[in-house]
């Protein structure tokens, strides 16, 4: 009977540990829009009532049917966002997907109709980012086939959001600077950075209820983060920048359609 009653006691404090991970709360929340019709960002400031810790998120929210998605690659290294917004005239961007010491990317690397690199079996990169004409879509990499009409694709990870709930058990020990990409149903894609915080808390946030009243994450994917993490937007009052630390293999931009 005392070794059952420990048992129980020992299940009751996990499930209670566990309830009161996923506290965080938005504490204020900016909206700024840019020229083109369909498109803003998002500044997203939130407290975890638990642990007090604070973390920035900040979103370019689009509709595939205003804007479109594209994966730039940069095989020398040589341009930065900032260099590769103005060139596209983009509107907002992120770094991409991970390389190699040698530049090399590392996962699936589709761009502009071009294979660049194949997919790769790895646990980390578990997730695949696919651009259609009208459609962006966050597959499981095992959901993902060769499809005739992508314009683009790139493979990341770990998935941070899934159905809706943060993805179980992710790192809970490394704070990053943090890039994702995340989908709201058809309708909204949104490409993300966010302040160093962990995966499993990067994850917690995305799947925050009361993240934006518009806005439920369905899946969410993680990019390359950590000095590599870089977010453009150009708004009504000028560019928003967040530079990289470093140069990058790839990036991910929304460009008018």
């Amino acid at each position: 009977m005392a070794f059952r009653t420990f048992r129980v006691a020992t299940l009751l404090g996990l499930l209670l540990a566990i309830s009161a991970r996923a506290a965080w709360n938005v504490s204020s929340s900016e909206t700024e829009k840019s020229a083109t019709s369909g498109i803003e960002h998002r500044r997203i400031r939130l407290t975890d009532t638990v642990t007090s810790d604070e973390a920035t998120l900040e979103l370019a929210l689009f509709s595939p049917k205003f804007a479109r998605l594209r994966v730039v690659d940069n095989p020398n290294g040589e341009a930065e966002l900032a260099a590769i917004m103005r060139r596209l005239r983009g509107i907002a961007g992120v770094n991409g997907g991970y390389f190699d010491p040698q530049n090399a990317p590392v996962g699936l690397l589709f761009s502009d109709g071009k294979l660049i690199a194949p997919l790769r079996k790895a646990r980390l990169l578990s997730g695949v980012l696919v651009m259609a004409k009208d459609r962006v879509e966050l597959l499981r990499s095992g959901e993902y086939s060769v499809r005739k009409n992508a314009t683009a694709a790139l493979q990341c990870g770990p998935f941070l959001v899934d159905a809706g709930k943060a993805v179980v058990g992710l790192n809970d020990t490394k704070p990053a600077r943090r890039t994702l990409v995340l989908t709201s149903g058809p309708e909204y894609v949104a490409l993300g950075f966010c302040s160093p915080v962990t995966l499993a808390q990067l994850g917690e946030i995305l799947a925050t209820p009361r993240l934006a009243p518009d806005l439920k994450v369905q899946r969410a994917l993680n990019l390359d983060g950590g000095s590599s993490s870089a977010f453009w937007f150009a708004g009504e009052r000028g560019v928003f920048s967040i530079p990289e630390q470093k140069a990058v293999r790839d990036f991910v931009v929304v460009v008018p359609k």
